[in-house]
């Protein structure tokens, strides 16, 4: 049986929190799609195509992970791909709420697939992606949160390479 899940998110910038979910999902899954939201809510620093570019080379070691990007409903995105399964990552019980109600939505849009919340290693929980920007947009040192070529594009955004 091939299992498909993809992980969505907006990934402004991919942490090593999102490094570590995605490999622990590469590890339970026969091919993992990290699906970067084109249009989402949210401003970001970076556009859809740098999200996507930074995300593929953090992850580049891992051979059944695909970086994507898609727009539209997840369930939607998932449909396509023949997923039926979608990685959420929690870090604090305060995102379970939100979370939950997500996947309850989620399931009753498409009742083909799961979600399956993963946590990251405890030593990562308090690594977020606004957090990362905060910092680096206060010349502050992210090299331990990030992967270098996040590190080198932030500091290019900032206009401090």
């Amino acid at each position: 049986m091939n299992i498909i899940a993809i992980y969505p998110g907006t990934f402004d910038p991919i942490t090593n929190g999102h490094h570590d979910i995605v490999n622990r999902a590469a590890r339970l899954f026969d091919r993992v799609i990290v699906a970067v939201a084109q249009s989402t809510g949210k401003k970001t620093l970076f556009s859809a195509e740098e999200r996507v570019g930074l995300a593929a080379k953090a992850l580049a070691g891992l051979g059944n992970v695909e970086v994507r990007s898609f727009s539209g409903l997840v369930t939607e995105y998932a449909k396509r791909e023949r997923a039926t399964v979608i990685i959420r990552g929690l870090r604090a019980v305060s995102d379970f709420e939100y979370e939950f109600q997500m996947a309850g939505m989620n399931r009753h849009l498409y009742d083909g697939v799961e979600t399956i919340f993963l946590t990251p290693a405890e030593h990562l929980n308090y690594i977020s992606s606004s957090l990362v920007k905060e910092i680096a947009g206060l010349d502050g040192d992210v090299s331990r949160f990030v992967h270098a070529g996040v590190v080198r594009a932030l500091r290019e955004k900032s206009g401090k390479s």
